[in-house]
């Protein structure tokens, strides 16, 4: 069996008296689609910033693709092949839409030239082609997320993470989205992603991590954590165990 593209091993990450990760352990296969769930305060996005190399664990490791991250900062993970979204879209909105992505491409082309060539044919793939001379501040919300994607995707990675990137959308754009996070994976990209939205993401996952209080709650498949009447309670809520 092939190792773990990413295995995190008992994180634990402390701000001062608080305690956001506790002894958390998961592994990601290559080409999965992982959901990692929970409620608000889970520390659903402090293990994300840890992965991205924002915060360093107090303790525990993290390894991707058999290297140990420890002494690895959050450019050089980028380069490794681990790119991220942010929950709060963030563009540069002085740049147009083009430049933003080109910032991506510079990690893994030389010259502007060919950085160029890269995000607009990325930009075309994540259908904002038609938007690459705007000013980045001028795109809609839906258009900033699908932005923030395109530049992740530009960096050729093989970890992407997703923060809430179908947080709201309309049920036709998050379908859009859907579609394009099923070809990103098609690309042979393995993705993490952070989601609220579960008629969304139970659907699209392999499978999800559930964390509560800073602790995995439970793992599976999205049939099984539907089901898992320590879910339910902590997080899916009543209405969920009826449907």
């Amino acid at each position: 069996m092939n190792a773990p593209l990413l295995q995190v091993v008992d994180v634990t990450c402390r701000f001062g008296g608080l305690v956001a990760n506790a002894g958390i352990n998961l592994s990601v296969a290559a080409g999965e689609i992982l959901g990692l769930i929970g409620p608000n305060g889970a520390g659903k996005s402090t293990l994300f910033n840890q992965i991205a190399g924002v915060y360093r664990p107090t303790s525990g490791r993290i390894l991707f693709n058999g290297i140990d991250l420890a002494s690895v900062a959050g450019p050089a993970r980028c380069a490794l092949g681990i790119s991220r979204t942010f929950q709060v879209p963030r563009s540069f909105d002085s740049m147009s839409v083009l430049d933003n992505v080109i910032v991506g491409a510079l990690v893994r082309h030389r010259t502007t030239a060919a950085a160029r060539r890269a995000a607009l044919s990325t930009l075309d793939y994540v259908g904002l082609a038609a938007r690459a001379a705007a000013p980045a501040a001028d795109l809609t919300p839906p258009e900033k997320r699908r932005l923030e994607m395109a530049r992740a995707l530009a960096t050729q990675p093989r970890l992407l993470l997703l923060d809430e990137v179908m947080t709201g959308l309309t049920p036709t754009e998050a379908q859009h989205g859907v579609e394009l996070v099923r070809r990103v994976r098609g690309l042979g990209v393995t993705v993490i992603m952070v989601e609220h939205v579960m008629e969304i993401v139970m659907p699209l996952v392999d499978r999800a991590v559930v964390l509560n209080l800073g602790r995995v709650l439970t793992e599976g498949r999205p049939h099984e954590i539907v089901k898992n009447d320590a879910v339910i309670t902590a997080y899916l809520g009543e209405r969920h165990r009826v449907a």
